[in-house]
């Protein structure tokens, strides 16, 4: 009953935030936050010790960890359960939801003046949603926490934005909207053309994984056109290239809690609906577009990394590296090896901790200069020494510096592509490509930290620059200490991810 728990705790919570005082929502969001995340570290430590052996959820659901499955409605033929559980996968997801819900909720004291029960309240509720994603086993039922995302992240968006907010909003909502109408499609043409009667996702596998037969549609397989549609509608979450385009602009006009949950956890539930659906149920067919498929992603950390390149807005730099650092994971899932399959489900909570620092970073700036262009300011260092530190540190951290997470994600990423059998001759080309996505990055950051941090003291604003405050600064360095962690210590996650993804690799190490 601990996922009902930490679904209902936040559920509750929402409701009680939204009712609240303003001058007392923030605090009590926090507070009520720090449930889940107390409930989910308990979860893993018990993952951890009871559980680390457990299987894939949708290819081994008798190993399934803190399950609930109990009917729930019938959809003409269809069987509708409530089914929920966790595996290796799921597992680090959630404790990402968690964990950076409450520092995004502290980190929102100081931004967030106006209308402060009702922005408290939807980061709560989309938490609920978060929550559910990455432990629904129904279709029905994720598909619900899918789209319940959707809302909150839309008025949060619309209603707290920067100057062109409306805009952002409706169209972060029209193509995330008319994406999971696509993935829809795709999957539904593979449900009506088998015999499934239930929609568990575990059922679900297993029927795609042993359909034969299935018809073709002007010379192409159900089974090749029904993953090109899941994964094109999956794909504008994460986003790649030429699917991204929305990403800018709800970054730059989202307010900084927002856009930490936005880089942090939302662009995850993308890559974890791949590995889910196309990687996990359709597995065969991944396999034989493993190359294209890796064409993608290393397009994306090349282009991704070329847009950050010319931008001069803080924000900007940050949410098109979100593209390039999801490009990896692309990589990394089609290589369908052991370090490549984990690493790039690794990579997805190590981009989440580093992303969701440097955008919570770029925020106590913002909120003490009132700026974000890299030309308005400089030598922040003197005024700002502690944010700055870890600023810099952070950005170490997404070039790959040794000891931090995003270092041990990207090395297992490129040892899993490089002698992939599925890329096949390719392999060492992608997978070299691919790499010289750090040396662009290193470029773009190192340029903007030089720009804005050091050399002599400017600001075009005529704002005082002092110290942030100790509730801006916390949350930064809980982040901060949670990336080194999984740097120094990559197995506190990389082993149960491991377990899980064993089915998908041949049971390797």
């Amino acid at each position: 009953m601990l996922v009902e728990t930490l679904l209902l705790v936040t559920l509750l919570g929402a409701g009680i935030v939204m009712l609240a005082p303003d001058r007392y929502a923030g605090k009590l969001a926090a507070g009520i936050s720090v449930i889940p995340v107390a409930l989910t570290t308990y979860m893993y430590y018990v993952f951890l010790t009871d559980y680390n052996g457990a299987g894939n959820a949708l290819l081994s659901p008798g190993e399934v960890a803190f399950g609930t499955q109990v009917p729930w409605l019938n959809l003409g033929e269809y069987t509708v359960q409530y089914y929920v559980g966790l595996d290796g996968i799921s597992m680090p997801l959630l404790a990402l939801t968690t964990i950076l819900t409450t520092l995004a909720i502290v980190s929102a004291w100081t931004p967030i003046d106006e209308r402060q029960s009702q922005f408290y309240g939807l980061m709560l509720l989309m938490e609920v949603s978060l929550i559910g994603v990455f432990t629904a086993l129904d279709f029905f039922l994720w598909f619900v926490f899918w789209e319940g995302v959707l809302i909150p992240m839309y008025f949060l968006i619309g209603v707290w934005g920067g100057p062109r907010r409306k805009y952002a909003a409706i169209k972060f909502f029209v193509y995330t909207n008319v994406a999971s109408l696509v993935m829809f499609a795709g999957l539904f043409a593979l449900v009506f053309a088998t015999d499934l009667t239930t929609l568990s996702l575990p059922a679900m596998a297993t029927t795609f994984r042993a359909a034969t037969g299935l018809p073709t549609i002007a010379g192409y397989s159900l089974a090749t056109i029904s993953f090109v549609l899941m994964f094109v509608g999956f794909a504008v979450k994460v986003p790649v290239f030429p699917l991204h385009t929305w990403l800018p602009d709800a970054h730059v006009e989202a307010p900084t809690p927002v856009s930490v949950m936005l880089a942090g956890v939302l662009l995850k539930m993308g890559t974890y609906a791949l590995l889910r659906f196309n990687f996990t149920m359709l597995e065969a067919t991944a396999r034989q577009l493993a190359v294209p498929l890796a064409i993608v992603g290393v397009v994306s950390v090349i282009y991704g990394a070329m847009l950050a390149l010319a931008q001069r807005d803080l924000k900007r730099i940050v949410a098109y590296s979100s593209i390039s650092s999801m490009g990896y994971v692309i990589l990394g899932l089609v290589a369908f090896t052991p370090l490549g399959m984990g690493g790039a489900t690794f990579q997805m909570v190590a981009h989440g901790l580093i992303s969701g620092l440097m955008f919570m970073t770029v925020g106590v700036i913002y909120n003490t200069t009132h700026t974000r262009m890299v030309g308005d300011m400089s030598g922040l260092a003197d005024r700002m020494p502690w944010t700055v530190g870890i600023f810099v540190a952070a950005a170490f951290g997404y070039m790959g510096l040794p000891l931090m997470a995003g270092f041990a994600a990207e090395f297992f990423i490129f040892q899993g592509a490089f002698d992939a059998a599925t890329l096949g001759a390719s392999a060492p080309v992608l997978t070299s490509l691919a790499m010289f996505g750090i040396v662009i990055v290193a470029g773009y950051l190192l340029w903007a930290m030089q720009r804005t941090l050091f050399g002599g003291f400017k600001l075009e604003t005529d704002y005082e620059v002092g110290r942030a405050a100790f509730h801006d600064v916390a949350p930064l360095a809980v982040l901060l200490l949670l990336v080194i962690a999984l740097g120094v210590a990559p197995d506190l996650s990389l082993d149960m991810i491991q377990h899980a993804i064993a089915p998908l690799t041949g049971g390797g190490a």
